[in-house]
């Protein structure tokens, strides 16, 4: 421990924080690491584009192209992350072999995912997470899936989450942890539709098909609002208030992804608001620029406040946590890296907070201690801390030229 640790924890001490506890604390939380961000979410099954509000911006060299390639990369960043990971999977990323060509999405079992069960557990991931591929697939009906009025095309995208939501429960008995799935469908209009309760009707019935019978022990289902997307400006089918309600009324989740509101809206705003309601609650964390941009998540003030507002309501094992941006301007295993360790620094923030003796003076309306307590808080030496969390982690904070080293001998091959 270096003298600065020591004289950082002593200050914290006289704050009545404990650091070691907030150490801890913070190395349980599980933080699940999307594969999208390696290969710019194009996936192993034959997709060359995207479509339906997802747009991967720029053509930074060494993508990965083959699983193989994608699962050194993920491997390699995973090194450089401190706590517990998980990992985050699209149906997209099927291992098909022989299959490839002969079978469709709605045909998709667990031995396509077997390889990345073999890959988890040998890179120290804790669980897998899985998601329905709705998006990327000539399928894709004039940008609807489980709510076109085309019965063969719904019923085709609901064979696709069926068939989702039982490999998601083998990938949870292989792992021996509960398997998250998270349900985001593009569906929506570019201009102002003539109806918009049909296509909700349509979802809703979709939805229920899918999860008839799937396996409560090791499945954790849940819905991803948007309230909008590029070819979907004018309305979304699985709006906010949509997938609340249906959540609520179907018993699952509702997951809040941070670029898929208003502008002027802020997920960390609207955990508290569903806490009272759902046992659980999913994020997929993300910077948005003006919109769902899918930057890389950075030590921001939002990324603090949803931090915050996990640790001081005591919701660190009710909030799932799943990063998800694809930024491909910049060194993709930088930018897995880089987003990660932001998560894990915003949680490691708000256990540093003085959050006990914060909500006693709102209690009491001591309302001009409070500011005064907050701006404190907000220089304390939390970087001290920080330092010792990656030493104990046998991690350095300049991580940056290793990566290039790497990008030198590895990713720059790659033509």
């Amino acid at each position: 421990m270096s003298n600065r640790f020591l004289e950082a924890k002593e200050i914290y001490a006289r704050e009545g924080i404990d650091v070691e506890k907030a150490l801890e604390a913070v190395k349980k939380i599980p933080v699940s690491i999307h594969c999208w961000q390696g290969d710019d979410v194009l996936g192993f099954d034959g997709s060359g584009s995207l479509e339906g509000g997802i747009q991967t911006t720029g053509n930074y060299p060494g993508r990965a192209r083959t699983p193989e390639e994608l699962m050194a990369d993920l491997a390699y960043a995973a090194k450089m992350m401190p706590g517990t990971k998980r990992l985050n999977l699209h149906a997209s990323y099927a291992f098909l072999g022989e299959d490839k060509g002969k079978i469709d999405r709605d045909q998709y079992t667990y031995k396509h995912f077997k390889p990345w069960v073999d890959f988890a557990k040998k890179s120290g991931f804790a669980g897998i997470d899985f998601n329905p591929t709705f998006f990327a697939h000539p399928r894709v009906k004039d940008n609807l899936t489980l709510s076109s009025p085309d019965e063969e095309t719904r019923k085709f995208w609901v064979a696709h989450g069926r068939a989702s939501l039982a490999i998601a429960a083998e990938l949870g008995k292989a792992m021996g942890s509960p398997c998250f799935v998270n349900i985001w469908i593009p569906d929506g209009y570019k201009d102002i539709p003539s109806d918009r309760l049909g296509p909700r009707l349509r979802l809703k019935k979709s939805l229920d098909e899918m999860l008839e019978g799937y396996d409560k022990e090791w499945v954790i289902p849940a819905v991803e609002s948007k309230v909008f997307g590029i070819g979907l400006e004018s309305f979304t089918v699985g709006s906010s208030e949509f997938y609340q309600n249906y959540a609520a009324r179907a018993g699952i989740l509702c997951l809040m992804d941070m670029g898929h509101y208003h502008p002027t809206e802020v997920v960390s705003e609207k955990i508290s608001a569903l806490l009272p309601f759902y046992p659980k609650l999913a994020l997929h964390v993300s910077r948005p620029v003006r919109w769902d941009s899918d930057h890389v998540v950075i030590l921001n003030d939002e990324l603090k406040e949803l931090a915050k507002e996990i640790v001081r309501n005591d919701a660190a094992e009710r909030v799932i946590i799943g990063l998800d941006f694809f930024d491909a301007s910049i060194n993709r295993i930088s930018a897995w890296v880089t987003g990660q360790r932001s998560m894990e620094k915003a949680l490691l923030y708000a256990f540093l907070q003085p959050n006990e003796k914060a909500k006693k003076l709102q209690d009491e309306a001591d309302f001009t201690a409070l500011m005064v307590l907050q701006e404190h808080a907000k220089l304390l030496p939390f970087g001290d801390i920080w330092d010792e969390f990656l030493a104990r982690e046998g991690l350095k904070e300049d991580y940056l030229p290793e990566i290039l080293g790497y990008e030198k001998e590895v990713l720059s091959r790659r033509k």
